[in-house]
C-alpha cells in the first residue's frame, strides 16, 4: 500500500504504534511512504485509505493499478485524537475506566500513548488502571509504556503510572491481613475451644477459634461469624481485649490478630468437618495445662488477659460507630469507655 508524501504524516498520526513501521523512498515528485503492518492493523489502514477521498474537502484522487494515490495538492484532513476514559481523583491523578478500554491491542496502544502525553501536559500525577481478566492481553502493552503492577484480585490486575520526576508517592499495595481469635466463656466458666485439621505445629492442640476477616467485614462480625461456622455456637460481641501484630507471615504480609471477648447465646456444638477436627467446652485449667500452652508465652498471656476481662479486672475496647466528614461514611472506632 502506498500513499502520497503529503498525507504520510497524517497516516503516521492515525496509526502510530509499535506494530507499524514506516520507510521513505523516491525523489521529490515520487516521494512516498511505505507502511508495513502486522495483519491485525491491515483492516484499519485499508479502511482509512479507501475512505480518504470522502473525508477530504475538495480533494482530488485517482486510481493507479488498483492502488489509490492521493494527489500532492490535497489539504490534509484533521483527525480527533482518541483518549482513554477516566475520572480525576482528589490527589490530581486519574482513575481509568476499565469498561471503556479498547479491545484492540493497536487501538489501546495508540490511545494510551496519546492519553499519557495529554495527562503530562495537564500536570497529572498518579494514573490508576484496572485491567479486567478478559482484557489480560493489554497488560504487556501497558507495562511497555511504563506502568507497574500494584496488586491483583480475582478478576483483575491493578497497574499504576507515576508521572512526576522523583519518588512515587502512590500508596503501596495492601500490606496486612486481619484475623480474629474468639474467647467465648459460658456461665459454667467453660471456654469454647477447637482442634483444627491442619499439619501445622498446633495440630492436636485445643485452642481458641480463629479465622480471617472477609473483605468489607467488621471485626466483631468476623468474630461471631467464625465461631458460628466452626462450632455452630451463636455469640454476641462484648469487647476487644488485645491484638497481636506479626511481620512477614503469609505471602510476606504483616498479620494483625484481634482477640475478641464473645458472649455465648447457644450451647450445642456442631463442628465444621472441613476445617475442624473437634470442638468442646473446657475448663481454663485444662486449657493452659497443655504442654503447647506451657511453652508459648503469647497464648498464656492472651488467656490470662481474657480471664481478667471476664472477671472485670481489666477492660477492653468496645466498638462505636462514628462518621467522618473526610468521606462521609460511618466506621467503627474501638476504644475503652
Amino acid at each position: 500500500m502506498v500513499v502520497s508524501h503529503c498525507s504520510s504524516s497524517y497516516y503516521r498520526h492515525i496509526v502510530q504504534s509499535p506494530y507499524i513501521s514506516w520507510s521513505m523512498e523516491g525523489d521529490y515528485r515520487g516521494l512516498s511512504s511505505k507502511i508495513s503492518v502486522q495483519p491485525f492493523a491491515t483492516k484499519l489502514l485499508n479502511a482509512t485509505v479507501t475512505n480518504f477521498p470522502c473525508l477530504l474537502q475538495g480533494g482530488q484522487h485517482k486510481h493507479k493499478k488498483g492502488v489509490q494515490v492521493l494527489s500532492q495538492n490535497i489539504s490534509p484532513p484533521s483527525f480527533a485524537v482518541e483518549y482513554l476514559d477516566g475520572r480525576e481523583d482528589e490527589y490530581n491523578g486519574v482513575i481509568i475506566d476499565p469498561e471503556s478500554l479498547p479491545s484492540s491491542a493497536n487501538a489501546f496502544a495508540s490511545a494510551l500513548k496519546a492519553s499519557l502525553s495529554n495527562w503530562k501536559l495537564k500536570g497529572k500525577k498518579g494514573i490508576w488502571m484496572k485491567i479486567l481478566q478478559e482484557q489480560v492481553d493489554l497488560v504487556p502493552i501497558a507495562i511497555q509504556e511504563g506502568f507497574h503492577f500494584h496488586h491483583a484480585e480475582p478478576g483483575y490486575v491493578m497497574l499504576t503510572y507515576w508521572i512526576p520526576t522523583g519518588p512515587c508517592l502512590l500508596p503501596a499495595s495492601p500490606s496486612h491481613q486481619i484475623g480474629i481469635a474468639a474467647f467465648v466463656i459460658n456461665e459454667k466458666q467453660e471456654i469454647l475451644v477447637v482442634k483444627e485439621k491442619c499439619p501445622c505445629t498446633c495440630s492436636g492442640v485445643w485452642k481458641l477459634p480463629t479465622g480471617y476477616i472477609n473483605k468489607s467485614e467488621e471485626i466483631y462480625d468476623g468474630a461471631t461469624r467464625e465461631v458460628k461456622e466452626e462450632t455452630g455456637i451463636d455469640t454476641a460481641f462484648l469487647e476487644m481485649v488485645a491484638f497481636r501484630h506479626a511481620q512477614l507471615v503469609a505471602f510476606e504480609k504483616s498479620d494483625l490478630m484481634f482477640v475478641c471477648m464473645l458472649k455465648p447465646l447457644s450451647t450445642e456444638i456442631t463442628i465444621d468437618e472441613k476445617e475442624i477436627e473437634d470442638a468442646k467446652w473446657i475448663q481454663v485449667e485444662e486449657l493452659i495445662a497443655q504442654p503447647y500452652y506451657q511453652q508459648d508465652e503469647l497464648l498464656k498471656t492472651v488467656t490470662a488477659i481474657c480471664m481478667a476481662a471476664h472477671q472485670n479486672r481489666c477492660y477492653g475496647f468496645t466498638a462505636h460507630q462514628l462518621t467522618s466528614i473526610f468521606d462521609g461514611q460511618p466506621s467503627n472506632l474501638y476504644y475503652r469507655t
